[in-house]
């Protein structure tokens, strides 16, 4: 008969609760800067010139089309190669923000692609500059639009950085894992980080659809 121990595991709780912190944190910085990354790429694909559009293109292309952990490998050991060290920290932050960019841009450029002509206009009319009208009529609600797909995007990269743990990034996938070496519970640390992980994951959800209609396209 097997006998689980999650006690053994649970005894290892600061560790647990500083791999738990990184990820919000890393998920914090990256859901912030990575969407702020991908309405800018929307706009170049949108109304920028057509050289920054092809250059965004092929960033979005390259990025959607590679799997997030070559990209992370390439931040961390590729870079060094060409003279550019980073801390995995630093690494696993730049990837993920890379990889939400690229996935947001398009998400965000589909909402901005349904905007009416005819509000761009009336917002013209009244002699609203082209910045001030993409930032006051359209993105706003091109946001609203997109809100769910943009959410489930950030929380699919939040789990993905269970992956940086494999460039010693110490969030709670490589805590679960660093514990399991220790005391050969893996099931039990691998459980307990299941948990963990789907306890972040609802949190984040509920926290942007509450933050998005307060702050970023009104109710």
């Amino acid at each position: 008969m097997i006998a689980f121990d999650f006690g053994a595991v649970l005894a290892e709780w600061p560790l647990l609760l500083r791999g738990v912190a990184l990820t919000v944190g890393l998920t914090a910085v990256s859901a912030g800067v990575g969407v702020t990354l991908g309405i800018a790429c929307a706009w170049a694909r949108l109304h920028g010139p057509r050289w920054l559009a092809a250059v965004v293109g092929a960033y979005v292309e390259l990025i959607r089309n590679t799997p997030f952990i070559v990209q992370l490998f390439f931040l961390f050991f590729g870079l060094p190669s060409l003279g550019l060290k980073l801390s995995p920290e630093v690494a696993s932050v730049l990837a993920m923000v890379i990889n939400l960019g690229a996935y947001a841009a398009e998400i965000v450029r589909a909402g901005i692609a349904a905007t009416p002509r005819g509000q761009i206009e009336a917002a013209l009319s009244l002699a609203l500059s082209a910045s001030q009208v993409f930032v006051r009529v359209v993105l706003p609600p091109a946001l609203k639009r997109v809100w769910p797909a943009l959410v489930s995007q950030i929380v699919i990269v939040m789990l993905g950085s269970a992956v940086c743990g494999q460039i010693s990034t110490p969030e709670l996938s490589y805590a679960a894992n660093l514990i399991q070496s220790r005391n050969f519970r893996a099931f039990e640390a691998f459980m307990i980080g299941t948990a963990a992980y789907l306890a972040l994951a609802i949190a984040l959800r509920r926290l942007l659809n509450w933050l998005g209609p307060r702050f970023l396209f009104g109710t």
